[in-house]
């Protein structure tokens, strides 16, 4: 125990001399991608179902399509402490222990995530991190820990920037470059405060599988697809690289219609949201699998640019035009049917000049004529010298890149 303090205070020693005092750089220039076991498992995680989720994210083309994280979300712990302080993982759940689970997904080219609570408690009930973070780090760091989502249930009259901070500082002194995810549901606007602390911040409350919907919790609510994305107006200028807004954990393969989540998997690309899965990999239907691996939707989230998309325009009938500006003069645009009805779109590309604040950046069609390639059928569709015409049925996307 004594060894240990003076680690800790050694490590303190150096964050007060302020020459560790800033998150690692460079961990998340894009958009992190990956899976988390949340929201199909909840606390129903353990050692086996990790590795089959490992061996599921190969296997299914996951891995080659750019998903890289494997992050285990609340319930992994045990309830108490040991002797020393340090956590402990639930020896039935993980009877191997973390480390050697680390191993295994680090052995498959995979990296390894794990959650914990910036209150004294997590969500489920299990040790949080206050008054632990440098401790916590330096076993994270141990257990060869890649991503940290740090939540923010039992956090008391505790300062959102100032406890994230601390982690932040812990986590950089402990020695190993760890994705830090912020996940205060957006509470004290993160978007304000945590670019040189965190490299995402959560914007909203939990998703959860549906459209458009709302469920109260009494305390707190989980938001549908369409609401998840309306939460928020006017930040689209604090994400960028190695800082990202986020709308949450994917819900598609979770009980929506393919369109349905066709749109989600859309639409959080265009946001330049963190892409990260919760459905259960092991046995999901081949055309839940395509959805999660088109690399040309992948690639609009992915962009190097990092520029989140704009909502351009939402007219009467349901349909709302996002317009995400890309590397080298390209765009990416998406016609969403949020309606319960098909709907016909005629986008005339000469009435449409758009100007971006953010990139500063033009789409002028009457300059330039662009190639029009639909993301998810694959077809060209011909050039932006014509209208653009279609039918886009019910809460489904026509979402294309425009190509010099």
């Amino acid at each position: 125990m004594r060894s240990l303090l003076k680690v800790v205070a050694s490590m303190l020693i150096m964050i007060a001399s302020s020459s560790f005092s800033q998150k690692f750089d460079g961990l998340a220039l894009t958009p992190p991608m990956g899976w988390n076991s949340w929201n199909t498992f909840a606390c129903n995680v353990d050692e086996a179902l990790i590795r089959q989720t490992v061996d599921a994210m190969i296997s299914s083309g996951m891995k080659d399509a750019g998903y890289e994280y494997v992050v285990i979300d609340d319930c992994w712990e045990a309830m108490e402490r040991d002797a020393a302080g340090n956590l402990v993982a639930d020896p039935n759940k993980f009877p191997s222990g973390m480390k050697a689970l680390g191993d295994y997904i680090h052995s498959k080219g995979l990296k390894f995530g794990i959650h914990n609570c910036a209150g004294t408690k997590t969500c489920a009930g299990y040790p949080g991190g206050r008054g632990h973070e440098f401790q916590d780090a330096l076993l994270y760091a141990s257990w060869g820990i890649d991503f940290l989502k740090y939540d923010w249930c039992s956090h008391g009259t505790a300062n959102s920037e100032e406890t994230y901070r601390t982690m932040r500082d812990a986590i950089r002194a402990a020695g190993r470059p760890i994705v830090f995810s912020i996940c205060e549901w957006g509470d004290t606007k993160p978007w304000e405060w945590a670019k040189d602390i965190g490299h995402l911040w959560r914007i909203t409350g939990d998703i959860t599988d549906c459209f458009d919907c709302e469920i109260n919790h009494g305390t707190w609510s989980s938001w549908g697809i369409v609401k998840t994305i309306e939460m928020r107006k006017g930040i689209r200028q604090y994400a960028g690289p190695d800082h990202w807004n986020d709308p949450d954990m994917m819900e598609i393969g979770r009980g929506m219609t393919l369109n349905e989540d066709r749109s989600h998997f859309s639409l959080w690309a265009m946001l330049a949201a963190p892409l990260i899965a919760g459905n259960d990999l092991r046995n999901m239907k081949k055309e839940i699998n395509e959805i999660l691996i088109n690399k040309d939707v992948i690639a609009v989230d992915q962009d190097s640019l990092g520029v989140q998309a704009l909502k351009y325009s939402d007219n009467e009938s349901g349909v709302e035009v996002w317009i995400k500006p890309l590397k080298n003069g390209e765009w990416a645009i998406c016609f969403f049917n949020k309606s319960e009805q098909k709907q016909k779109i005629d986008f005339d590309w000469s009435k449409n000049y758009i100007s971006d604040d953010v990139s500063k950046n033009t789409l002028n069609t009457k300059d330039h004529v662009y190639s029009i390639k639909d993301l998810w059928t694959k077809k060209n569709l011909g050039t932006t010298g014509k209208n653009l015409s279609a039918d886009i049925p019910s809460h489904d996307v026509l979402m294309v890149r425009l190509m010099k």
